[in-house]
């Protein structure tokens, strides 16, 4: 979070301005505060990506459509302009670090958290597709950590199912090391697999504190999602089977998101019981249970996510 710049507005619609969480190729996602004195998270897209019909037809249909997506793992949409110069969209603000930040700060977590997580993922994967879009961008940084549970953010780049004509189709559109391999193959057709994929290169990052096709530039970890097999060392084994099955290259051979959440709940870890939280007592990734259970419940609401959030 940074203090706002004098080119920052002072305004945005209905919400008054409080700092900056984040800034990207796309625009400036702002902390506000409505006239109720709600908190919220409102993304402001640049005036030259606005220019172009083809973005602004794309992100009036989102924005319609993520507006009718209410879940308890989501993030709710609470308003929007597409209509304005720089168009904006408000989401609920979620005091609470990302899931990056906290596996980069206090290492893997226990499998048990692992599996509440991924389960609750699922569920909010589950109620994305199910209102006809694809997230796209399904990686740590986009995931917060409430102290009631997860939340999926940043439907910036989700998109409706079969709307192709609105996306560029050479334009890879996600962040390497958690986009599925057809995602980066121009003119492949994108589905709800892809982000399927995505949550189980979050789930191995979770149990291992590593991506699964490793580090290194953008170009080399997108030929390891393509042309190799992920390195699941680590996974504890009993989440590895599904792990796999989600990190299959052909997209019809992935399970569900909803063949993931009932599978993880299955195990034990029912994704409406309980929250991550309660989980994190357990030791992992050497730190204390307490330092990991306040890690992940503590802090306030990072810069990263948020620049995550704009940089699509």
């Amino acid at each position: 979070m940074r203090p706002l710049t004098s080119q920052d507005p002072r305004a945005v619609g209905p919400y008054r301005t409080l700092a900056r969480l984040g800034a990207g190729g796309m625009g400036v996602v702002y902390l506000a505060r409505s006239a109720g004195g709600a908190l919220a998270a409102v993304k402001v897209i640049r005036a030259e990506h606005a220019a172009d019909p083809g973005f602004r037809a794309r992100f009036r249909r989102e924005a319609e459509a993520a507006g009718r997506i209410t879940g308890p793992w989501v993030v709710p949409v609470l308003g929007a302009d597409t209509e304005a110069r720089e168009p904006w969209l408000a989401t609920a603000f979620v005091p609470g670090p990302s899931l990056g930040e906290v596996v980069g700060d206090r290492g893997a977590l226990p499998a048990e958290t692992v599996r509440a997580l991924g389960a609750r993922l699922a569920d909010a994967l589950v109620t994305v597709h199910e209102g006809g879009l694809i997230h796209r961008d399904v990686k740590p940084g986009n995931v917060l950590l409430a102290l009631d549970g997860p939340r999926l953010i940043d439907f910036g780049i989700a998109r409706h199912e079969g709307a192709t004509a609105l996306t560029a189709t050479d334009a890879v559109i996600g962040t390497p090391g958690y986009l599925a391999p057809e995602q980066a193959s121009a003119g492949a057709a994108v589905g709800p697999a892809c982000d399927v994929f995505s949550l189980g290169c979050v789930l191995v990052y979770a149990a291992t504190g590593r991506r699964p096709f490793g580090d290194g530039s953008p170009a080399g970890v997108l030929f390891r999602t393509i042309h190799e097999e992920p390195d699941l060392d680590g996974v504890p084994s009993a989440l590895a089977p599904l792990v796999t099955a989600c990190l299959a290259k052909d997209p019809a051979a992935r399970p569900t998101a909803g063949e993931v959440r009932d599978a993880l709940a299955g195990g034990g870890a029912d994704p409406r019981e309980g929250s991550v939280g309660e989980a994190r007592d357990a030791p992992a990734g050497g730190g204390g249970g307490r330092d990991s259970r306040e890690a992940l419940a503590g802090g306030g609401h990072g810069e990263g996510p948020r620049e995550a959030a704009v940089d699509g």
